[in-house]
């Protein structure tokens, strides 16, 4: 069975940066994609970015293009998510979830960044 924990959110001021880590355990390459959700307080959660383990192909929602770099570390079974330019709008827990391609079904705890104005 394969586990994802989140690490690195915190609080940080408007303009400024975050990484999130996202650590697989066990059979980690069974699933061929991981993705980066957000929920705000309030809305519904939201796609954020997405790679694919083999070969690092990534895909992003419009509201983060150019800001957030999602990339991985395959010795390690770790994903990042590096945040530039953080908004308040940013805010939110952030969750990673693993997919085999039929849905994500494997989800970590999520991890809190707040982004204060």
């Amino acid at each position: 069975q394969v586990q994802l924990a989140e690490s690195g959110g915190g609080l940080v001021q408007a303009g400024g940066s975050l990484r999130l880590s996202c650590a697989a355990s066990g059979r980690a390459s069974s699933y061929y994609r991981v993705g980066w959700f957000r929920q705000a307080p309030g809305k519904e959660r939201e796609f954020v970015a997405t790679i694919t383990w083999s070969n690092g192909m990534t895909l992003y929602a419009d509201s983060v293009k150019g800001r957030f770099t999602m990339s991985r570390d395959n010795a390690k079974n770790t994903v990042y998510l590096q945040m530039n330019s953080l908004k308040s709008e940013d805010t939110a827990v952030y969750y990673c979830a693993a997919t085999r391609g039929s849905g994500y079904d494997i989800w970590g705890q999520g991890t809190q960044v707040t982004v204060s104005s």
